[in-house]
């Protein structure tokens, strides 16, 4: 297993399987979040607050978080400060 990064408000997700993480803004990503919603692969970690991002899984799931792509990208490329190892 990876490591855990935080995407908001106590959720977290395994950077190992993580493809892309991009700005829910464009037609094509809204789409697949629609079609994600429909098909129950959606996981909506935004807590009721508006998506600033989009984490495309390695599983055909798509994770929305309320942080911006820059924030987690950060996240996930930091060593230690943000994120959580599986050894903790």
């Amino acid at each position: 297993m990876g490591r855990l990064i935080h995407i908001g408000f106590g959720n977290v997700v395994n950077t190992g399987k993580i493809i892309a993480i991009v700005s829910p803004d464009s037609a094509p990503i809204k789409r697949l979040v629609q079609k994600a919603k429909e098909t129950g692969a959606a996981i909506d970690a935004t807590q009721g607050r508006k998506t600033k991002a989009v984490l495309i899984m390695e599983n055909n799931q798509i994770v929305l978080s309320a942080l911006l792509p820059e924030t987690i990208a950060g996240r996930a490329q930091a060593d230690g400060a943000q994120a959580y190892t599986d050894e903790e």
